[in-house]
């Protein structure tokens, strides 16, 4: 699987998702910095990528918005370190799975999560 990493997203997860077989591509290095929230996902598109951010607009309007995406996984934290956001990714590997990301967009939050569209009875 593929990920890209928004500007803002802490990079200690690259070696996470590194070491478990996927491949990441940091926004920071190969898009423009500041770029509208559209570069990210046109380039994610391009790549067929995950988005990582934690860019609650993601959740909220683009994630739900968009035609088609290969998932989103948005972290958004009352108090964000890098610490915290990479036990969150952890959490999300280990108890939701990454085979159920296509086509969904999920927010994390500190102690809770939600995704949409959400699964339905065959999925739980």
């Amino acid at each position: 699987m593929w990920f890209l990493l928004d500007e803002h997203f802490p990079k200690a997860v690259i070696s996470l998702l590194e070491g478990i077989g996927h491949e990441v591509d940091d926004f920071r290095q190969i898009g423009s910095v500041g770029a509208p929230d559209g570069g990210i996902v046109r380039l994610a598109r391009e790549r067929s990528a995950v988005i990582l951010t934690t860019d609650r607009d993601f959740f909220h309007t683009l994630g739900r918005d968009l035609p088609s995406h290969c998932g989103i996984i948005v972290v958004a934290l009352k108090q964000p370190s890098r610490a915290v956001i990479l036990s969150r990714v952890e959490w999300f590997i280990e108890n939701i799975g990454l085979h159920r990301i296509g086509g969904r967009v999920f927010q994390l939050r500190d102690r809770a999560w939600m995704v949409y569209p959400p699964f339905d009875e065959r999925e739980s």
